[in-house]
Formats: structure tokens, C-alpha cells, sequence
């Protein structure tokens, strides 16, 4: 082939190109035989892609059969020979030959369809596959006999391939061609003009085939004629055509059709032999004839898919040398017996949960080679699953998502692809492909609980854990680590950070400082639990703590009072009688619960057998009759118990006179404050107060300056709350004289000093108005309205009433 034929195809395969780009498939043209490296064609340039598209989409090529005779060069964006290409090895004598191709891009997915033509070029000259013929010929052969040469086979095509025959010059013989309507020549050699033994037994003919290449190629058999002795009868077949259909995949040795053929001669000029004669090498392994019978069959398996349709040329002859021949049309019937093949183009392992519909995550190819409905395949997915197939032309498939996704329902997708065609019975295929979702943090931490209580015991140790909070996400990883901190709130005024902490990774809360129950009986507070995504999201809980009570409070006796500088006595006449209400021992506890819960008993009485004590209301009553045998003077220790484990106790003395006139009792409480035991051992007092006077002085400087900077710190606590303190008041109940006889009188009287700190409030009680009741000092004896005026505590501040 010239320069200029090369030149002028290539330009009009480039503007052929142009027009195909556009409907995203593109054409190109080249003879076989081109070296490893011949450009193809600049597949960027007509199918409008940039270079960079190319390297970014991680370009490539994918062919059916896996074999590559092109390849893509991404930098400069054409299409190369990879290996030498024969279309006589490609095509063999089909026409048009082309290579199908696509070329297959990513991100996002495109396929554009590459047809490369292979134009044939004059490379294999004509060929005799038997270059010696022998043919024995009876002198008697009339003119016009005919005998069937055989026939040259041509790989070209076209003009390249075979185009005429020629024999040598002779007188006998001249040379007829037949064109079949196959396409293809019969060769037959004519007898013109009688042959005579007696002249000449022998002839050798050339016969030469020639092709239409330029250059011409050709190539010769020789042809050896022996006249035989008369023989004036040629074989005939009964039909010229026989016809006979197979299906695919029989077994060897199945009979096709029976050729027949009669000799009107006798002896052996009339015996016929058959043969299959001027067929091509892999036809001549599929079939076999009986030369006897002329029973045709078949000799190797029929493929549907590689060859729908067989003419075999047979030839009946006698021992004269005479022939005749016929054809044989043998049509192949497909079978249901390829499955559907899936090739995969592209398949994404992971996809966002948060993708949208209509996204392709795989491309597949589906193919069929059986025909009609044998080679008609559908595509499905199973049910129930967020996918679907979209077909495109020449069985293209996309799988794309049809629905939302979630990760934390259903993380990993494995999906089958089942392709069934309409054959009888339907074959299949399928292929498994899995498909992670990638996590996207859409849910935010969940608490197990909607609130929480605990508890935790007062005076408890500062950095104890509480209890612990849980909060779990359904994301994955880093989107479900789960993070805990405290809300910004207060605590009676206090932040509450200086009350509890939480880990940030367990949960756990903590107390920071030791809570005291009377104080604080309970406080609440948020906590906040935040993953770790981004943009993080949260939830937050509320958390009440409780404050659990326990018994490290004494009881406190708020009646009778005791002072240090004078006493109290209770004024009992000897007339009383049984069960006479003496006084009433009036105490609290701040505790709570069974912790608040008194008893009281008597512990040491002057008389035990003439008073007791009410367990539960403090009373002391008598007993039995005053006698006039009993002491004036009665001191009585009562002690007053919780109901805390361990219990707790307070005591406290009262005084009674046992007497009829007031007189009486003065004269009897006169020396009531100057007991045998604090007059005896006086030296060792004053010399023990002397060694003590100078510890107890530097002991009092640190203690003043230790009360100086608790007071401080206790200042600015309270006016960091505000004032909200709580203050716990303290109210003796209003007892009556059962019997009213009694000298308990209904109305007490106390002192209440408050501050503005209610820490520092006291509660002191005044001596009720009864003159049945005496106060006894040290150094005088004062009189009961003395002891009514007295002002038990010089301060200014208020005075309550109950």
C-alpha cells in the first residue's frame, strides 16, 4: 500500500472520528502489521478530555477477551500498537475487522467506546493445499468432461485476496471458473479436444492461482493426468445440494445426511468412491464420510457461538477416473448452553453513609453468546436493599443507590447480582460484591437514663466517686468516643465544680470537698456527654445528688440551762403526790431520721428511788410520796441519747428542793456552791494553774489568730452565697402540768442572737417567770424578781418569744 493511501486514510478516518466523539464513541482505521509503538490515534484530542482528566481518572482499557493489541498513553493521551496485529489471525476471512474497546474512567465514572477497523494488506500469497493433482482420465472422455481442481485458499481479503486461476497452455484441457454464490470460485479443469492413450498417457498441467495484491502474489500446483482406457461414464449425484441442520454440542459420530451418487458403468468403472474435497483444514476435522456409503458425519463437536453454518463440497468417484460432486449446507442449531458472563468494569469498596440517591458505586458488563432468547439476559439485585441496576446499551450495567443509607443500621452491604437469560431451561450467573458505608457522625451521645439521683454520706472523704453516668453513640470510632464534662451551674452561689468533677472518659463523678448533711441536704447539677466527630455532637443529663445523713451530731439540751455562775433548782413540796411533774428535760439533735431520734434516762439521782424520767418526753415526775426523812437537797444527772450508730449523748444536771417555804431552801442552797470537793486539794489547784498559765497563753495567741482566719475565710464564703446560709432555729415544745400542780410553767423565754452569718446565730434560754424556781449564785442570794430582771447576756441584738 502507497504513502499517499496510508495519508488519505487516516484523514478520513480523523474526520469519521469527529463525528463519532460526539455520540461518545470514536473510530479509527489501521492496516495489520504496523510496529510495537504506531501511533493509533490522540483518543484526548477526539474525545475532548484533558490530559489531566485522564491521569485523574486513572484511564485505562477494557477489552472482552483480555487480549491487549493497544494500549493508552496517559501522558501524552494517545493510543498505541502494544503487539503486532494479523488479521488473518483476528478475523480470518471475516469482514469488516475491527477491535472493540472501551476505555473506562473514575471520579466519576465515564465509558467511551473505541472501535479500531484492521484493513488487510497483501501479506499471504495464494496457496494449493495439495500443490500435486492426480487425475486418470479415460481416452474416452468426450469433450466437454469436467474435473473439479483443487481449489487455492487466499488468508487476504478483498482485493489482497485470491482473484483468478490460470492454466498453462494445452490443447486437451481449458481452464472454467464457477463462481459460487458463497463468494467463492469452483475450479474445474474442461476436456476440449479427445485424448488419445495410443498418442500420449501422460500430461502435466500447471495451474496457477493469482491474488489482486499490489504487488501480485501467486503460487502453482501441478496437475498429473493418466489417460486411462475407456470409461465413458461419469458418476452422477442425485441432487446437487444436500441440506442437513445439527445442533450444537451433539456427540461425535452423529449422522448428518447420506450423499448419493450412481455410474451408469459396470465393473470398476462403475464402483464410486466418496470424498470431502476443497475444504479448508478445520472443516475438514469437524466431518468424515464413508467413502462406501456416503454417510456424512460428524467428526468433531459444533460450537453454536464459533461457526453457525458448514458447506462441505463432496466428490463421487469412479475407478475410471470420472467425478461429479455436490454440496453439502449444514446449518448449526443453537443450544441454552452458555450462562451469562459478568465482567466487572468498576466497584467502589466504600461509600459514605450520607450518600445520596442515584450514586453509582459499580459498573459491570453482561454478555451472552447464545442467540435469540438464549442470549437475552436480565439483571437483578435481591430485595430489600438500597440498590439498584440501570442498564445501558450493549449490556452495560450501573449499580446505583436508589435510597438513604445508614451506617449503624446496616455497615457492610453484601450484594448479589444474579443475571438469568430467557433460554429453556434458563441459565445464570451471579456475583457477590461488598460495599462498606463509611461513618458520618449523625447521632449524638444517649444517656442509658433521663436523669439520675445518687447519694452519698456526709462528712464523706474529699475524691470518692459517687457513681458513674453512661453515654453511648451509635457511630463508629472516632465520631462515637464519647467525652463528659459538667454543665456551668451554681450551688447555693458556688460554682458547681467546687462540689463534684466528672472524668471526661469514664464518667465517673467525684466529690471534690466533704459535704455535711445539715448544710446541704441535696443539689443538682447537668452533665454534658459530647462525641468526638466533626462538628461534635452532645446530649447533657440532669444529675441530683442526695446527701445521706449521719450521726455526728451530740444532742444539745436547751432546757434546763446550765451556767457556770449560778444554779437552778426545781421546788418540790413534800406534799406532792405520785407522779408530780418535777421538770422537763428539753433537748434536740440537728440530725435527721432515727438520728434525731432522743431517749432519755436517769443516770445518777440523790434518791433514785423517788424520781424518774420520761423515755421519750424528758419528764421527771416522783415516783412514790415525799417523806419528811428525804433530803431537802436532790441533784439529779439525766443523760439524753440518739438513735445514731454509734449513738450519741448529752447529760445534764437538775436540782431539786425538796421543801414547803422558800426560806427553808435558802437556808438549805446556801453552801449549795461550796462542796467538800473544791475546798480540798487547793494547793494542788494554784500550783497546777501556775504551770498552766504560761502553755495556756501562747496556746491562746495561736487559737485567737486561728479564729481570726477562719472567721475570714468563713465571711467571704458566705458573701460569695449571699446570705443563703439556711439557719436552723431551734423551738422547745410547750409543755403543761398534767396534773396542774405542777410549777413548769407554759411560756418560755429565750434569747436569740443572730448574725448575719446563721453559722454564728445562738439560742440561749432565759429562766421562766416561776417562783417556784430559784437561781443561787456564789456570792449573794437574790429574790425572784432579781431573778426575773436579770439580763442574763449584755448584746444588743434581738429577742424572740415562743
Amino acid at each position: 500500500m502507497s504513502g499517499n493511501t496510508v495519508v488519505w486514510q487516516v484523514l478520513l478516518f480523523s474526520l469519521l472520528l469527529f463525528f463519532c466523539s460526539v455520540h461518545g464513541q470514536v473510530s479509527y482505521s489501521i492496516p495489520e502489521e504496523m510496529s510495537k509503538g504506531s501511533l493509533v490515534g490522540n483518543i484526548a484530542q477526539d474525545l475532548g478530555l484533558d490530559l489531566k482528566r485522564l491521569k485523574s481518572g486513572k484511564a485505562r482499557i477494557y477489552t472482552e477477551d483480555s487480549t491487549e493489541y493497544i494500549e493508552l498513553n496517559k501522558d501524552r493521551g494517545v493510543l498505541l500498537i502494544k503487539e503486532r496485529i494479523d488479521r488473518e489471525t483476528l478475523c480470518g476471512q471475516r469482514t469488516p475487522c475491527a477491535l472493540h474497546f472501551q476505555i473506562i474512567l473514575e471520579n466519576p465514572m465515564e465509558l467511551y467506546s473505541i472501535n479500531v477497523e484492521i484493513t488487510d494488506i497483501n501479506d499471504n500469497p495464494p496457496s494449493f493445499e495439495k500443490t500435486d493433482m492426480k487425475f486418470k482420465i479415460s481416452e474416452s472422455a468426450v469433450i466437454g468432461a469436467k474435473f473439479v481442481l483443487e481449489r487455492a485458499n487466499d488468508a487476504d481479503v478483498g482485493v489482497n485476496g485470491l482473484q483468478s486461476y490460470s492454466l498453462n497452455t494445452n490443447d486437451n484441457f481449458v481452464l472454467k471458473l464457477k463462481n459460487q454464490p458463497d463468494g467463492r470460485t469452483f475450479v474445474e479443469m474442461v476436456l476440449q479436444k479427445p485424448l488419445d492413450r495410443e498418442k500420449q498417457d501422460t500430461l502435466s498441467l500447471v495451474l496457477a492461482a493469482v491474488d489482486g495484491g499490489d504487488p501480485q502474489l501467486s503460487s502453482t500446483a501441478q496437475i498429473h493426468i493418466t489417460v486411462l482406457d475407456i470409461n465413458d461414464n461419469a458418476p452422477v449425484f442425485t441432487q446437487p445440494i444436500y441440506k442437513a441442520s445439527v445442533e450444537e454440542n451433539v456427540p461425535k459420530g452423529t449422522v448428518l445426511t447420506t450423499v448419493s451418487a450412481s455410474d451408469a458403468d459396470q465393473g470398476s468403472n462403475g464402483d464410486i468412491v466418496y470424498s470431502i474435497s476443497n475444504i479448508m483444514d478445520e472443516t475438514r476435522d469437524m466431518f468424515e464420510i464413508d467413502e462406501k456409503s456416503g454417510v456424512l458425519k460428524l467428526k468433531g463437536t459444533v460450537d453454536y457461538e464459533k461457526a453457525q453454518h458448514y458447506e462441505i463440497d463432496v466428490q463421487a468417484s469412479d475407478e475410471g477416473g470420472l467425478t461429479d460432486s455436490c454440496k453439502v449446507q449444514i446449518d448449526v442449531l443453537d443450544t441454552n448452553d452458555n450462562a451469562p458472563t459478568i465482567n466487572i468494569l468498576s466497584m467502589s469498596n466504600v461509600i459514605a453513609e450520607d450518600s445520596k440517591p442515584g450514586v453509582v458505586v459499580g459498573m459491570f458488563k453482561v454478555q451472552d453468546p447464545d442467540s435469540g432468547d438464549d442470549g437475552r439476559v436480565e439483571c437483578l439485585t435481591k430485595d430489600n436493599l438500597p440498590f439498584t441496576l440501570k442498564t445501558t446499551t450493549n449490556g452495560f450495567y450501573s449499580l446505583v443507590t436508589d435510597d438513604d443509607l445508614d451506617r449503624e443500621m446496616n455497615s457492610v452491604y453484601n450484594i448479589t447480582v444474579m443475571c438469568n437469560d430467557a433460554g429453556l431451561p434458563s441459565l445464570s450467573s451471579s456475583i457477590s460484591l461488598s460495599l462498606r458505608l463509611s461513618d458520618v457522625n449523625d447521632n449524638a451521645p444517649v444517656f442509658e437514663k433521663s436523669s439520675y439521683e445518687a447519694s452519698v454520706v456526709e462528712n464523706n472523704t474529699p475524691g470518692i466517686s459517687i457513681f458513674r453516668l453512661l453515654a453511648k453513640d451509635a457511630d463508629w470510632n472516632q465520631n462515637a468516643r464519647v467525652s463528659y464534662m459538667l454543665e456551668e451551674s451554681s450551688v447555693n452561689g458556688v460554682s458547681v465544680s467546687s462540689y463534684v468533677s466528672v472524668n471526661a472518659e469514664s464518667g465517673v463523678i467525684h466529690s471534690v470537698r466533704s459535704f455535711d448533711y445539715e448544710q446541704l441536704k441535696y443539689f443538682h447539677f447537668h452533665v454534658k456527654a459530647q462525641d468526638g466527630g466533626s462538628p461534635p455532637l452532645s446530649s447533657n443529663v440532669s444529675v441530683v445528688i442526695t446527701i445521706q445523713d449521719q450521726n455526728d451530731n451530740a444532742p444539745q439540751i436547751l432546757y434546763p440551762v446550765q451556767t457556770s455562775g449560778s444554779f437552778v433548782a426545781e421546788i418540790v413540796p413534800r406534799s406532792a403526790d405520785v407522779g408530780y411533774l418535777v421538770s422537763k428535760v428539753v433537748a434536740v439533735d440537728v440530725d435527721s431520721g432515727q438520728n434525731a431520734w432522743l431517749s432519755y434516762k436517769l443516770q445518777k439521782a440523790t434518791d433514785r428511788a423517788l424520781f424518774e424520767v420520761g423515755t421519750q418526753n424528758g419528764e421527771i415526775r416522783t415516783i412514790r410520796q415525799v417523806t419528811d426523812k428525804d433530803a431537802v437537797k436532790q441533784k439529779l444527772t439525766v443523760v439524753v441519747e440518739d438513735n445514731g450508730q454509734p449513738s450519741r449523748s448529752a447529760t445534764v444536771n437538775v436540782n431539786v428542793a425538796l421543801a414547803d417555804s422558800f426560806p427553808e431552801v435558802l437556808s438549805e442552797f446556801s453552801d449549795f456552791t461550796h462542796d467538800k470537793e473544791y475546798n480540798d486539794n487547793l494547793t494542788f489547784y494554784l500550783v497546777l494553774a501556775l504551770a498552766v498559765v504560761s502553755f495556756l497563753f501562747i496556746v491562746s495567741i495561736i487559737a485567737i489568730l486561728s479564729v481570726k482566719c477562719f472567721r475570714w475565710r468563713r465571711d467571704r464564703m458566705f458573701y460569695k452565697s449571699n446570705g443563703n446560709l439556711p439557719v436552723i432555729p431551734y423551738y422547745p415544745p410547750l409543755y403543761a402540768d398534767v396534773g396542774g400542780t405542777g410549777t413548769l410553767q407554759h411560756v418560755y423565754n429565750y434569747e436569740h442572737y443572730r448574725t448575719t452569718d446563721s453559722r454564728k446565730s445562738d439560742l440561749k434560754y432565759v429562766r421562766p417567770c416561776n417562783q417556784s424556781i430559784i437561781s443561787l449564785d456564789n456570792t449573794e442570794i437574790q429574790t425572784l424578781p432579781h431573778v426575773h430582771n436579770e439580763k442574763l447576756i449584755d448584746d444588743t441584738d434581738d429577742q424572740v418569744s415562743v
